[in-house]
């Protein structure tokens, strides 16, 4: 039986990548692909875990090849996500989390239609303007600059599953495992799961 496979979506600030490490944290059963990027490591980020760490021409090679299920191009760097890994592991029946963008989803769609997408929120613009402030990684004029491209992410919030608002972050951690939790449980999934139990009950 095939595994899920997850897209969640945010705008820079709206608190996706916490949330997803309380995911993985709470469930053991679901996976997080390891996204390739020609951007430098942040400080703490380590090669293999956050991302793995590559030069433009290896990207472009890999391109190239086909080895992306995804990839595109934010703030000059470049983002994939590899096909041969997401395949293998889903067709083992592991349930797989990818963190991209809506371009990145939308592709990812077309070869994975049943993919579920998940957009987190931020509660206001005012409020994302100050996560983006405190983390104290951009400058204004990047900070700004990511504020336009969320408007321009939120716009494609109807494209996807799911939508949960990131106001009370235990809270949107906790819809986010319903989502998970509750996509397990559709007749489809617990008829192949369970086959011989279904069999003894009849």
């Amino acid at each position: 039986m095939s595994g899920n496979l997850f897209v969640i979506t945010a705008p820079s600030g709206a608190g996706k990548t916490s949330m997803v490490r309380e995911l993985l944290s709470a469930d053991s059963n679901i996976q997080l692909s390891i996204s390739y990027t020609t951007r430098p490591p942040r400080p703490g980020e380590v090669n293999g875990t956050d991302y793995h760490f590559i030069s433009e021409d290896t990207f472009l090679s890999m391109l190239e090849k086909g080895e992306f299920l995804e990839s595109a191009e934010v703030y000059g760097n470049r983002y994939g996500t590899s096909h041969t890994w997401i395949s293998q592991k889903m067709e083992s029946g592991t349930d797989i989390l990818l963190e991209i963008d809506w371009q990145g989803a939308a592709q990812v769609r077309k070869i994975f239609p049943e993919t579920l997408g998940i957009f987190i929120l931020p509660p206001s613009l005012e409020a994302l303007r100050d996560r983006l402030k405190n983390r104290s990684q951009d400058s204004a004029e990047v900070i700004e600059r990511r504020m336009q491209a969320a408007r321009e992410d939120i716009s494609h919030v109807g494209e996807f599953d799911y939508v949960i608002i990131n106001n009370d972050f235990k809270a949107a951690v906790q819809d986010l495992l319903a989502v998970v939790r509750a996509s397990r449980l559709t007749t489809r999934k617990q008829l192949a799961r369970h086959s011989n139990l279904l069999t003894q009950l009849k």
